[in-house]
């Protein structure tokens, strides 16, 4: 009986800490235009669009720089020990984001690096909450638990997009503030109730080489491809500049002497051996091309909801951040009818049917969203977000229950964490994707479009192509925010010889929408369609996983299979069901004890 209590106490702590780290995330997201009006930055300024890019993307980037050395550092000195203070870590970010009174740049470095604390806090709590659940529950139970929890996180990112639009709209102090209740909470649970029950190693070293170098390689890596989004000399992004250029080629070139060190070291940070098991690498590698396919998703909705669609159909910018999150809910409901379900029903069948499924639909989702045009009717754009939902919900749990199945208790933390990294990573990645696609998109017709809309609108043909030379960045930004660029970049001596009807079409909140909607839609196109095909390769890597597979050592109690039988399928071959030789997975050291099949899949 006290096994099952304390189930339910890890299960319920980690879900408050991803309820936590779900509603600051979305919550930001869609405050963003409020957060710049109120520190006094237009990103439009020469300059500017950095501070924005950084807000956006530096919790992510320190995020998955950190998360395979957290998630290593607490299989070393405890799992509980270290997620108790990323609560803590987490909080005090909240409490001084929440703070800061200045304005203009200072304002917003401040709210950049107190962003960075937070994202210290998010690496210590996501590295070590699938590793605590997966200690706590036998392994037909995981995904169940890990559904229930992505309920909690969804939920947070609902609450997060309505309580952002609301609170934004009185003081986006407030934004902030939201979480430093649930952050206290879960810090002094978290320290009363946690046990730890995994393996501590602290007769290990750790691996400083290859810290060191993956640390900077990845940040390298990502700051080039934050740095790129930002326009260069005559070229709308940076992908020419050579800092940009010369970031991703270190990057690159240190993430290699990082593998090359790994196989080298005897107690390597990043447990290379763990991918000579099919089940994890097939989940690691389908979960990768899973975000990569929809990490930019989330962000360009809120651009084609706040910048355009809201705009056309009456709304002010001063209230489309809370109807942005109102009109997004169907894709988290999705995920709130599908996870648990999925996660329950892959603990009896198996991940594999599930996760592919998953994944085809979320590929079908994408294509609906390439049919759609930029003035949509609602039904249909609900529908298609409900199913992508639904087909992010069907993946997410049971492949993550696999991933964690698959690898020793010793070894939760760095499997957790390294999981965990590559998903930030290609959300970086896929954010950087999409970014690069829609602003050439707009390059590419965006200023045509500007002269011949300024045209029609009563401007003189050589006056029209000179203001036609908007960034595109800006542009897009411009759409995010809820700026019409019109009244900043059309000279005022012109705007004063318009007349009053000509001043007021331009000015108005229908013209720069209308505008940008046709070049904006041809990137987000394309981009939509990379998105097909990444979801599809995430299906055909999943259907790779084999049968479902648990990995049983000395004392653990997971070796329940379907319907709650231990041991194991009947018939299975020996050594499993992933082609590994008799008497443990590849890899492995002899005499270790072996992974089982746990039944399920044919």
């Amino acid at each position: 009986m006290r096994r099952l209590d304390y189930k339910w106490i890890a299960l319920s702590n980690t879900t408050l800490g991803a309820f936590m780290a779900a509603v600051d995330g979305s919550i930001v997201l869609i405050s963003l235009p409020a957060i710049f009006r109120g520190i006094g930055i237009n990103p439009l300024a020469p300059g500017e669009a950095g501070y924005l890019l950084w807000l956006l993307l530096g919790f992510g980037v320190v995020t998955a720089i950190f998360l395979v050395t957290f998630g290593r550092i607490s299989d070393m000195f405890g799992r509980v020990r270290l997620y108790n203070a990323g609560f803590a870590i987490f909080t005090v970010g909240s409490i001084m984001l929440s703070l800061v009174r200045g304005h203009g740049n200072g304002a917003a470095m401040e709210l950049i690096l107190f962003r960075l604390v937070q994202a210290v806090g998010a690496g210590f709590l996501t590295s070590n909450s699938a590793a605590i659940l997966t200690d706590a529950f036998p392994a037909n139970e995981r995904g169940m638990a890990l559904g229930i929890n992505q309920i909690a996180f969804v939920g947070g990112q609902l609450i997060g997009l309505v309580a952002g639009g609301l609170l934004a709209v009185v003081d986006w102090h407030l934004i902030f503030l939201v979480s430093v209740p649930i952050g206290l909470t879960g810090t002094v649970w978290a320290y009363l109730r946690l046990k730890e029950k995994g393996t501590i190693q602290r007769h290990q070293k750790l691996d400083v080489a290859g810290n060191a170098t993956f640390a900077a390689g990845l940040f390298l890596l990502l700051m080039g491809i934050t740095f790129a989004l930002e326009p260069y000399g005559r070229s709308p992004m940076g992908w020419g500049n050579p800092t940009v250029v010369a970031m991703l080629g270190g990057g690159a070139a240190l993430l290699a002497v990082f593998v090359w060190i790994e196989t080298r070291v005897r107690q390597p940070m990043f447990k290379l051996s763990l991918f000579q098991r099919r089940p994890f690498w097939a989940g690691v590698s389908s979960a990768f091309l899973a975000s990569l396919a929809r990490g930019g998703l989330q962000f360009m909705l809120v651009i084609w909801l706040q910048g355009i669609w809201l705009p056309l159909h009456g709304y002010s910018f001063a209230v489309t951040p809370l109807w942005a999150g109102i009109f997004m809910m169907p894709m988290p409901i999705g995920f709130t009818l599908m996870g648990p379900l999925s996660g329950y029903l892959s603990d009896r069948f198996g991940a594999r049917t599930f996760s592919t499924a998953g994944m085809v639909i979320t590929a079908l989702a994408f294509v609906g969203l390439t049919r759609l045009p930029a003035n949509f009717a609602y039904p249909g754009f609900a529908a298609l977000l409900l199913l992508m939902g639904l087909g992010m919900g069907m993946f997410i749990a049971p492949n993550t229950a696999s991933i964690m199945n698959s690898v020793p208790r010793e070894h939760r933390g760095a499997a957790s964490g390294m999981r965990a990294t590559l998903q930030n990573a290609a959300t970086i990645l896929s954010q950087g994707i999409f970014f690069t696609i829609v602003i050439v998109g707009l390059a590419g017709n965006l200023p045509r479009a500007m002269a011949a809309g300024l045209a029609k609108a009563g401007l003189s043909a050589g006056v029209a192509h000179q203001v036609a030379t908007l960034a595109p960045t800006s542009a897009l930004f411009a759409a995010f925010l809820g700026y019409n660029p019109m009244a900043t970049i059309l000279p005022g001596g012109v705007l004063a010889g318009l007349s009053a009807a000509t001043r007021s079409t331009l000015l108005g909140g229908n013209f720069f929408p209308a505008l940008i909607s046709p070049p904006f839609m041809v990137g987000l196109r394309d981009a939509f369609a990379i998105s097909v095909g990444l979801a599809l390769a995430a299906a055909v890597l999943s259907a790779l996983r084999g049968q479902r597979f648990v990995y049983e050592g000395p004392g653990e109690e997971e070796g329940v299979g379907a319907g709650g039988v231990p041991g194991g399928a009947p018939g299975a071959a020996p050594g499993g069901p992933t082609g590994e030789a008799p008497g443990g997975p590849a890899g492995e050291a002899p005499g270790e004890p072996a992974a089982h099949p746990a039944g399920g899949e044919p």
